[in-house]
């Protein structure tokens, strides 16, 4: 637990001078107390409400250290249930997508994975699907409709180059169709690589992360080459609050893939799918196999519907610090008439 006001708690030092002043006050009240006429009767008195009229002070003074507390506004790490409402899903359809490493090829796997990812999530989550290769388009609309999704999947075709932050400008434009990202104006190519993705009309960042009503899943198997830069596309997810989870399959150290008779050598870029999931606050996953494919696929499907986050608990500390306000005083008319 983090304070985000922590110098407001120099304030606890109050606790133990007001201890002293209940210890002082008590000592003045038996000096100033009616002498009993019998010992005896004193000390069946003190014997009866001794550890009673101490009850409802050390309440209270529980109820203003949490209150001071409270007044630093505390943060803590909880899971709570998450509020997405919409999952883009952006699959690579490579060429090197048909490799046989992820048996039976990386497309199938990945499909089957996103199969059973999509009919686990909630009904009322619309799921998205991009599909990219030299360019990125739109499968399928976010919808609630699981056999439209799986249909968009199914009609997936393999095609040539990666444009990694093409399906990522695609997504965002996707989740903000006001938002001004004209994603048929973005250029592709050499050219893109000096200028990046195009400019888009002044929006005031928010915190990565924030934007708590869709997140992006990004699964690819190979590096950019062409399109946008991926870097600088998932700042524009991170500037809009968007998470990125990025998911590799495939292997780091690179494979020859024969595609419509020309064979090609594909790697994983690892480096920048950590990369993409840390600027937007995501997190990135390394599937080798169709089995670890589908335990990801799990994994994300947990993250989504419950949430671990840092949330301010205020709230919390004041209602604690209000009952045990209210309990001191209750329990104080209930033994001794008064409230305090």
């Amino acid at each position: 637990m983090t304070f985000q006001w922590p110098e407001l708690l120099w304030l606890l030092l109050a606790l133990p001078l007001l201890v002293v002043i209940y210890v002082w006050l008590l000592k003045r009240k038996k000096r100033a107390a009616i002498r009993y006429a019998s010992l005896a009767l004193l000390k069946e008195a003190m014997q009866g409400a001794a550890w009673r009229r101490h009850v409802p002070p050390i309440l209270l003074l529980l109820a203003l250290g949490i209150m001071i507390a409270a007044i630093g506004r505390p943060t803590a790490t909880v899971t709570l249930p998450s509020q997405h409402e919409t999952v883009i899903m952006a699959m690579d359809v490579s060429g090197s997508m048909r490799a046989t490493d992820v048996e039976p090829n990386r497309l199938v796997a990945a499909q089957n994975a996103a199969k059973a990812f999509i009919s686990d999530q909630p009904d009322s989550v619309r799921i998205g699907i991009v599909a990219f290769a030299g360019t990125a388009t739109v499968a399928q609309a976010p919808t609630r409709n699981r056999d439209d999704l799986v249909a968009a999947i199914d009609r997936f075709q393999l095609q040539r180059a990666t444009a990694i932050g093409s399906a990522i400008i695609v997504s965002l434009a996707t989740i903000f169709p006001d938002a001004g990202f004209d994603v048929a104006t973005f250029m592709y190519g050499a050219e893109a690589e000096k200028k990046g993705p195009k400019p888009q009309a002044a929006v005031k960042p928010v915190p990565p992360g924030s934007y708590n009503n869709a997140v992006i899943i990004l699964l690819t198997d190979g590096q950019r080459t062409t399109g946008p830069d991926t870097v600088a596309a998932a700042r524009l997810a991170a500037d809009r609050g968007v998470r990125i989870y990025t998911v590799g399959v495939g292997t780091p150290d690179g494979k020859i893939v024969g595609f419509e008779g020309w064979s090609m050598h594909v790697r994983l870029d690892e480096e920048t799918l950590k990369t993409v999931a840390d600027v937007t606050r995501g997190e990135y996953f390394y599937a080798g196999t169709a089995v670890d494919l589908k335990k990801i696929y799990e994994t994300l499907r947990t993250r989504l519907v419950m949430e671990t986050k840092k949330t301010e608990i205020t709230a919390l500390f004041s209602a604690a610090s209000a009952l045990l306000a209210a309990l001191a005083g209750l329990l104080s008319m209930m033994w001794f008439n008064r409230i305090l």
